[in-house]
């Protein structure tokens, strides 16, 4: 595998990978390494993410997380880069989750802000600091308020930069002006983590994608940014928008739960979901099938 673009870390388009688990509920590693394989070779991803919130991290234990990356390593060698999702509620197992995954064989990690207890921005910036330290892989910070309930603050991103594992942010906050703001006074890499929002991002300075509907976009996906890179705007466009429907629709439920229907329609490894999560209803499943033979996924 070349050495990473300092700025494009970890590729342009990464696709947070579901983890399969088998009828009794165990993690279905066989299952996991098939779509792992079909996500790279076929589907043109730079970089998995294992174990993020598509993947139901909240729901696995550490032994499976690390087993699942070891898993997925081992399968994709050098074609693409492993990320692993490490981040929690609390720092310690944070650092614990990020030295495991580094042994496991991971490439880079993705840590969320720390959900629930809404630590302020000085508690914030000491979360990030400290996983990115103890874990000595690069790292890209997941701010996405809507499930965390707070924000990484403008300030703390631009003070965060200057850590030297920190390259690169998965943005979900829905605030692009802000991203902007952070993208001109920092060298960090910003990765859509709306699928629907890339071009915009991208017309900002981002640089890729983190996506969830790229289980089925990916080949599409990788070809807009390329373009949009590339300054062929119009084309980009207008394959966007032809699968637009498909990345937005991937989010009708959870989208854990919308890639496992659209898995299972396609007759590819996407396996059963795990509590609290439930399957997608009939209407559900009919209509982003849909919306995948519209977009000619199907």
């Amino acid at each position: 595998m070349r050495e990473p673009d300092p700025a494009l870390p970890f590729g342009r388009l990464l696709t947070a990978m579901v983890t399969p688990f088998a009828a009794d509920g165990s993690v279905d590693l066989s299952a996991a390494r098939r779509l792992a394989a079909y996500l790279v070779d076929q589907q043109h991803n730079d970089a998995l993410v294992i174990n993020g919130t598509t993947g139901e991290a909240p729901t696995t234990t550490d032994a499976e997380k690390r087993d699942l990356i070891a898993a997925v390593v081992d399968e994709i060698g050098d074609r693409a880069r492993v990320v692993a999702g490490v981040g929690t509620f609390n720092t310690d197992h944070s650092v614990h989750l990020a030295r495991e995954a580094a042994e496991a064989g991971a490439d880079g990690l993705l840590v969320v802000t720390p959900y629930y207890s809404k630590p302020p921005q000085a508690g914030v910036r000491q979360y990030f600091e400290t996983v990115a330290t103890a874990g000595e892989l690069p790292v890209m910070i997941y701010d996405i308020p809507g499930r965390a309930g707070t924000a990484v603050a403008t300030e703390t991103l631009i003070a965060l930069a200057e850590h030297p594992r920190i390259v690169a942010v998965k943005d979900a906050k829905g605030d692009p002006v802000a991203s902007a703001t952070v993208m001109a006074a920092t060298d960090l890499a910003y990765y859509a983590g709306d699928d629907a929002i890339t071009p915009a991002l991208m017309a900002v300075g981002g640089v890729g994608l983190v996506g969830t509907s790229t289980h089925f976009t990916g080949a599409v996906m990788a070809q807009v940014i390329a373009d949009y890179a590339a300054g062929r705007v119009e084309q980009a466009l207008a394959e966007y928008r032809r699968v637009l429907p498909v990345l937005t629709g991937v989010f009708a439920t959870q989208g854990c739960t919308m890639v496992k229907a659209g898995l299972d329609l396609l007759g590819l490894p996407g396996g059963a979901l795990r509590p609290p999560m439930v399957s997608a209803t009939a209407e559900q499943t009919e209509v982003f099938g849909a919306q995948l033979a519209a977009a000619g996924l199907r």
